[in-house]
């Protein structure tokens, strides 16, 4: 008689039954945190709505555009280039069809979802309505396809929407530790150099990118804490 052999179907989607735990253990622990970035940004927008914070970010802008190095501002170039249309159009649904087409459709939506910041920061511009630095004698602002009011900035809050998120995926689905600190690290400066790029490139002030770092937070956490919770009741974990 021969021995059984136990064999995998080839079409169960192993990422989906194994990062579940990981997804809700990694992710637990930051609601506060959203909390606060929901009130740091609620702060700002007051001081921004009372023309309060001006002499502030001219001071800031100034300050930041002295150190002009040709390598500094080709990376700044760099770190807004995804944010500008037509491939910030593009990339998160790219990002999507890549998750959709590994068969993780909760991922693949959800990373979708997180490109709804574009949506909050052109809604929170008609309310503000702030108008983008203009250029002068000591200031300088890069030409841009440029759109909209300044107060958010679209790129910061968007970056951290579509790009935080997809680090959070990416830390919860790459098992292999040296290929995962590369991924979500690479990521994560992208989205540490995106806000000293707009204000060094002129285009926003230095308040309109740290409350768009303060609401992308906000939202990101939102987002992943969602996320967590249809994880954990697929796979019967306590979020």
């Amino acid at each position: 008689m021969l021995p059984t052999m136990t064999v995998t179907s080839p079409t169960a989607p192993p990422a989906e039954v194994h990062s579940a735990p990981v997804a809700v253990r990694r992710g637990r622990g930051v609601t506060l945190l959203g909390w606060v970035g929901l009130a740091g940004f609620a702060g700002i927008f007051a001081l921004v709505r009372g023309h309060r914070s001006e002499a502030f970010d001219i001071a800031l802008t100034l300050k930041l555009q002295r150190r002009n190095h040709p390598m500094l501002a080709r990376l700044m170039r760099a770190a807004s280039w995804p944010g500008f249309p037509p491939q910030s159009r593009v990339l998160p649904f790219a990002i999507a069809a890549c998750f959709a087409a590994a068969r993780l459709r909760l991922e693949a939506a959800f990373a979708v979802l997180a490109y709804g910041t574009a949506g909050v920061a052109t809604v929170t511009k008609v309310l503000m309505r702030r108008p983008r630095p203009v250029a002068g004698t000591d200031l300088r602002v890069v030409t841009a396809p440029l759109g909209g009011t300044s107060f958010p900035s679209g790129h910061t809050i968007t970056y951290m929407g579509v790009y935080g998120f997809l680090a959070y995926l990416l830390h919860t689905l790459i098992r292999p530790v040296a290929i995962r600190r590369i991924a979500v690290g690479s990521l994560v400066g992208l989205l540490a150099i995106v806000g000293p790029s707009r204000v060094h490139q002129g285009h926003h002030w230095f308040t309109d990118v740290t409350a768009s770092y303060l609401l992308g937070l906000s939202y990101l956490i939102g987002l992943t804490s969602v996320y967590r919770r249809i994880k954990a009741r697929r796979a019967g974990v306590r979020p």
